[in-house]
């Protein structure tokens, strides 16, 4: 004996995702952008020459995170 499956009768909505606009994003990403590298300036490269800042004190700021990312500084 053959078995029936029912069919649903009513449609099921189907949800998409809202689209944003590149005009709404692109601003965004670049003050992040920005920001990132100003703070890779800063673990990586402020000290020295190309110091910013007098003395030491943002290298010993920043010195554990350089030694995480692998920054030598020694």
């Amino acid at each position: 004996m053959a078995q029936t499956v029912a069919q649903p009768t009513a449609t099921t909505p189907v949800v998409m995702p809202a689209k944003l606009p590149l005009k709404a994003i692109a601003p965004w990403a670049v003050f992040f952008g920005v920001l990132m590298l100003v703070l890779l300036y800063f673990v990586g490269a402020e000290q020295g020459a190309t110091s910013v800042f007098s003395g030491t004190d943002v290298h010993e700021w920043v010195h554990d995170a350089r030694h995480l990312l692998g920054f030598p500084c020694h």
